[in-house]
């Protein structure tokens, strides 16, 4: 498995054990992990923090811009339209994601994204946990 890919799934399980949907994010730049989050939308109470979007700010905060045109993301699940959004207002050159998510993805069903910017890397354990989260919230 790809070793940035495993990076953004601990940070999944760190959202999974905080009752969070279970999505980590991180980006990469230059082969170094530069800003790392996962989602804190219920525990912080707010509705833009989807994991990408707390990435993004971080590594923009440490690389002092907002053009991260050099930089890669890897995400657990397929951003979706808002996350999508600032993904491309940032400039992210490569985005890596593992789940695909039916209901709010934005990747597979748009036609308004660049194929050459996501590529897919799936990880049963990610859609795994996210079925798992699922599960016990609607029991």
């Amino acid at each position: 498995m790809n070793k940035y890919m495993e990076i953004a799934i601990k940070e999944a399980e760190k959202a999974y054990k905080k009752g969070e949907v279970p999505v980590g994010a991180i980006i990469v730049k230059d082969g170094k992990v530069i800003a790392k989050a996962h989602n804190t939308k219920e525990t912080k109470k707010c509705a833009v923090n989807h994991a990408e979007i707390l990435c993004i700010i971080k590594a923009s905060k440490k690389l002092k811009t907002w053009h991260l045109d050099d930089c890669e993301m890897y995400v657990t699940l397929e951003p979706c339209m808002m996350c999508s959004g600032a993904i491309e207002q940032a400039r992210l050159n490569k985005v890596y994601y593992s789940t695909t998510s039916p209901s709010f993805g934005n990747i597979e069903k748009s036609a308004n994204v660049s194929r050459e910017t996501y590529i897919k890397l799936e990880d049963s354990r990610t859609k795994k946990m996210l079925q798992e989260f699922f599960k016990t919230k609607r029991n």
